[in-house]
């Protein structure tokens, strides 16, 4: 196991790398001159050519992404075009939103998850149905959609959470709670109706094994036989599906951030698009692959626990 690990982080660099060129290609089709953008439409063309000589958008872009890729690798990742702050203190001052955002949705995704999925294979009847149609709605309908939906319900009709706004957590902990209820709502129900259905399909399976029937019959109490046995069968490939339904979370805070006006990466990753910074986008773009990596590394960790097979592998 500490082997595919291993190889596992390898693979960071070449992953990165990828990921880096991908982005900036795409960034270079984005139409519009950076300079003129920050001078403004009024800027006369000299002031436009020093700016982009200054900047070093006069290079060729093969050398403009080799300088920066040079950089990188020693830490540094630039600084913004438009504001002219490193994005290494962009992202420490933004990654705690984002983070918080990930994290509570996939401890949504997964507690929730289970706990309807286990009350679903041990209930069935009207709860199983109710689950299968939630599944319809959370997987057909986008987090941006459910988002708007959950704010003009819950936050311009009925007022009960705020619409935007975010109080970071070592100002308020309840406060931090409240601010984040309605994102992590919207980012959570389609993963979490995924983890639900997985787990109950696996524990149905597990509850008809003959080694069920066995512990029954020689007394062994109903709740014993789900926590210790049938839980950890279901949890296997449950685990799968929550690292998926993490990264969709990571991935989804582009969306919901700019919904809630969180000033997380998400909305500093559309900031960044608007005003065609291009050190900002890479940066926000290395770091989730980086978080990427990390939760695909936690998911084989986790899986390796759960599963002897694979540590013996």
């Amino acid at each position: 196991m500490i082997g595919m690990l291993g190889k596992r982080l390898l693979l960071v660099i070449p992953m990165v790398l990828v990921v880096s060129i991908i982005m900036f290609l795409l960034a270079s089709l984005v139409p519009g001159d950076q300079a003129r953008t920050i001078l403004g439409e009024n800027a006369s063309p000299e002031a436009v050519a020093a700016l982009r000589k200054q900047l070093g958008l006069d290079l060729p872009p093969i050398q403009q992404y080799f300088n920066w890729a040079l950089n990188a690798l020693q830490g540094d990742l630039g600084s913004s075009i438009y504001s002219g702050e490193p994005v290494t203190s962009i992202l420490a001052g933004r990654l705690p939103v984002t983070l918080s955002l990930m994290v509570l949705s996939t401890l949504a995704i997964g507690v929730v998850g289970i706990v309807l999925g286990l009350a679903s294979a041990l209930r069935g009847g009207w709860l199983g149905r109710v689950l299968d149609a939630i599944s319809l709605v959370g997987l057909a309908v986008p987090g941006f959609a459910i988002a708007i939906f959950a704010v003009s319900l819950l936050a311009v009709t009925v007022r009960i959470f705020p619409a935007t706004g975010y109080v970071p957590l070592h100002v308020s902990l309840g406060g931090w709670l409240w601010t984040l209820v309605l994102p992590v709502f919207a980012l959570s129900l389609g993963g979490t109706t995924l983890v639900a259905k997985q787990v109950r399909d696996s524990a149905k399976d597990a509850l008809a094994k003959d080694y069920v029937r066995f512990l029954r019959a020689n007394g062994v109490s109903e709740t014993s036989i789900v926590l210790r046995h049938v839980l950890k069968n279901a949890a296997i490939p449950a685990v799968t599906v929550l690292g998926i339904g993490a990264i969709a979370s990571l991935t989804g805070t582009v969306f919901v951030e700019n919904v809630f006006v969180l000033p997380g990466l998400g909305t500093m990753a559309t900031q960044a698009t608007l005003n065609h910074d291009l050190p900002v986008l890479l940066g926000i773009g290395v770091l989730f692959t980086l978080i990427t990596v990390f939760i695909n590394l936690l998911v084989d960790i986790v899986y390796g626990v759960l599963n002897p097979k694979v540590r013996a592998a």
